[in-house]
């Protein structure tokens, strides 16, 4: 069981690790970032190697849609222990229909770890769709590992886990309103999720996943709480939610409320999906676009229990 925080827990093991560090999504904004991180993960005794095309640029993305796909591959052909993103964005869901997943799937079994988030939603969800590949949803190189100031300690507990493999689950302190949501331990689940809108964006296409009895975590960033509310409808109305044994709404940030809302709020969200559906919403998961967040194995089955605010999800050795 994971030592518990107010935000989060997870261990502090560490071991040497060769990190591909790769750009399937947006342009490389902040370099200065990039070199802050690499040289952090170098001071930890771990090797970085650096796609060739990691800062390139086109439009907005990290490169054109060739080079981006190449990166990717070359990713999982690096025989690396992890692949990194350097940063989220927009442009993974233009190369799913190109993406050699069974490469992947193939390099996640000789053990490369892919971890990432926000844009790499659409990756974690048609690789499981198509091979059941686990990946690992997590921080990003530069807005995590690339901060002017120390990275946050829960976050960096949490990687190391994933880089020694011997985490075996995460826990967190509920809100007081979220006490007794989850009326029995739930086990054997799938875990599965990521960033609400680019999950949204694949309802309908082969490359959602079809989860049953599964624990699905969200999380957004610069999404006003309507916005948020019209996309959980969407997965309501099209039955995703209702195939699932509890959902957990990670951290939702970076919007502005205006006077109009008339006291719409997050909470208000939260009250309206708990109306309309009879499966468990757990709140408060330290997950998403913020400097704490634990770091989860998407795809792998989990355990989920409440023990009155303490909230722990727990899978075990999966290396």
């Amino acid at each position: 069981m994971p030592i518990t925080h107010d935000h989060g827990a997870c261990g502090h093991h560490r071991g040497a690790q060769h990190i591909y560090v790769y750009s399937p999504s947006g342009a490389v904004r902040d370099k200065l970032a990039i070199r802050r991180a690499v040289k952090r993960l170098q001071q930890m005794g771990h090797e970085v190697e650096l796609d060739p095309d990691a800062s390139s640029r086109s439009a907005r993305f990290a490169g054109d849609d060739a080079t981006r796909l190449t990166a990717i591959h070359r990713a999982a052909a690096s025989g690396a222990d992890v692949a990194m993103m350097t940063r989220g964005g927009y442009g993974l869901t233009r190369l799913l229909p190109e993406i050699r997943y069974k490469a992947l799937a193939r390099a996640i079994e000789r053990g490369t770890r892919f971890i990432g988030m926000s844009d790499f939603t659409a990756l974690q969800m048609a690789l499981l769709a198509r091979t059941g590949a686990m990946t690992w949803a997590g921080p990003l190189l530069g807005a995590d590992l690339g901060v002017k100031e120390e990275p946050d300690e829960i976050m960096l507990a949490c990687l190391h886990d994933v880089f020694s493999g011997d985490g075996e689950g995460t826990g967190w302190r509920l809100p007081r309103e979220s006490e007794g949501v989850l009326p029995r331990e739930l086990h054997d689940a799938p875990l599965w999720g990521g960033n609400l809108a680019v999950l949204c964006s694949l309802v309908g296409t082969p490359w959602l996943p079809q989860i049953d009895r599964g624990v699905l975590f969200l999380e957004d960033v610069g999404e006003h709480p309507y916005r948020i509310e019209r996309m959980l409808t969407q997965l309501l109305h099209a039955g995703v939610l209702a195939r699932q044994r509890a959902v957990l709404l990670g951290q939702f940030t970076g919007y502005r409320r205006v006077p109009g809302d008339g006291g719409f709020s997050m909470a208000t969200v939260v009250a309206w999906l708990r109306s309309r559906t009879k499966v468990p919403v757990l709140t408060g998961l330290p997950f998403g676009h913020v400097a704490t967040k634990v770091a989860l194995p998407v795809g792998a089955r989990v355990s989920l229990s409440v023990q009155g605010r303490e909230a722990f999800i727990v899978w075990g050795h999966l290396h």
